[in-house]
């Protein structure tokens, strides 16, 4: 019922996003007066017609990175295409070798493109992957299942794939999965375990400064998840039958949490197509595009998570299996460690990352690395400034270090 109401009250909506985008071209955009009176219906007619969400994965639209003193062409490449996430390459037209990095990109209901800054920024001294993660409405349930031992699984082959001597940074949600799935395939000494992990942000061990995130997780019973927030696909998308955790409920949980500051950004992105200011309107459009473009999770992956990594923090307290056997981080012992935390993340509290440390105890002292971001939140630790020229040189520098 509750995807099902979701799309009759967008089908419901769609005729006035659909008039407004017809009224926005008979108001003009130039200058004069007549214009600077028309401008504001103008300004009206777009906010009507953005009023909705995307299920579609939107274009990274990275074209060129600096190296050296130069702009180099980059392609996006599918180098694996599996059921439920491609290996996705960012191909570089150079000749020079240089080390290979998986990122992980969460999955937790947007693409892996709200990773487009942290993409570019790596891309300049290194040879770029990402986990490229499906919407699972377009996922037929003939394709299987997808849950936590699934998506390590993917992990492991997407690094097998990139082949060895590779290095993996994870962003946010996938730092579990990620320490998990280098521990077993340092158990197995699979050639193609990472140089080094990088975790950022991340709730390895959640019982650590915990956060209104947490507190929301751990607040209800794991039954209270499986009845109230999970839903059917409806009969006109491929995964029709499929039980999945909508994207649109997991983007209202994030909104709801800073609604005020939302509230200000349209606002303020009105005023600024009112009175013509489109360079301005459009860095607020084009963080909303993005922020509005949510993909459904699988039933049993969204419920693994909250059971496995929010309610019982099984990979922190030594109980995470992978396909029946235990996850042993103290088997890595090669593989260099760098954590990642921001000062302001209310999110991801501090300590809930660096505990990667502890648990990685086979490590000498010389493979660990911690890199606190003072002043940064969530978002600031894999995009902006700060992610750009504090954050990404540690990154940087320590891949350089092992290879």
């Amino acid at each position: 019922m509750l995807y099902a109401a979701y799309q009759g009250q967008d089908d419901l909506i769609a005729p006035f996003r659909a008039a407004a985008r017809m009224a926005q071209a008979y108001f003009p955009g130039g200058g004069g007066p007549f214009a600077t009176m028309m401008r504001p219906f103008g300004a009206l007619a777009e906010m009507v017609s953005r009023f909705e969400l995307s299920h579609v994965r939107p274009d990274f639209g990275i074209r060129a990175v600096p190296a050296g003193n130069r702009m180099v062409p980059v392609r996006e490449e599918v180098a694996l295409d599996l059921p439920f996430g491609n290996l996705l390459h960012f191909v570089r037209e150079m000749d020079a070798p240089q080390p290979k990095v998986l990122i992980v990109a969460p999955l937790s209901g947007h693409f892996a493109t709200l990773l487009r800054h942290t993409v570019e920024v790596m891309l300049r001294d290194h040879d770029v992957y990402i986990t490229d993660w499906k919407n699972a409405r377009d996922v037929p349930l003939a394709a299987g299942r997808f849950g936590m031992d699934e998506y390590l699984d993917y992990l492991i082959r997407f690094l097998q794939e990139i082949g060895p001597g590779g290095h993996v940074l994870a962003v946010c949600q996938p730092c579990v999965q990620t320490l998990a799935a280098v521990a077993a395939m340092s158990e197995a000494e699979d050639p193609a375990t990472p140089r080094t992990m990088t975790l950022m942000a991340g709730p390895i061990d959640v019982r650590e400064s915990p956060t209104e995130v947490n507190a929301l997780a751990q607040e209800k019973p794991l039954s209270w998840f499986e009845t109230q927030v999970i839903s059917t696909v409806p009969q006109r998308y491929p995964g029709s039958g499929r039980r999945v955790y909508p994207g649109f409920v997991q983007l209202t949980a994030f909104m709801q949490m800073n609604m005020q500051r939302h509230k200000e950004q349209h606002q303020k992105m009105y005023r600024h197509l009112a009175a013509g200011e489109l360079a301005e309107a459009e860095k607020i459009k084009t963080f909303y595009d993005e922020y509005f473009a949510v993909l459904d999770l699988t039933e049993e992956f969204y419920v693994e998570t909250i059971d496995r990594v929010f309610q019982r923090a099984e990979l922190a307290t030594g109980a995470f299996t992978y396909h029946g056997g235990r996850v042993n981080p103290g088997a890595i012992r090669k593989t260099a460690l760098l954590t990642v935390e921001g000062g302001r993340d209310d999110i991801c509290g501090l300590g809930q990352t660096s505990a990667a440390h502890d648990l990685c105890s086979s490590l000498r002292p010389h493979l660990k690395r911690h890199h606190l971001q003072a002043n940064a939140g969530h978002y600031g630790v894999f995009a902006g400034r700060r992610w750009e020229t504090q954050v990404y040189p540690a990154v940087r520098n320590l891949i350089l270090a092992m290879e």
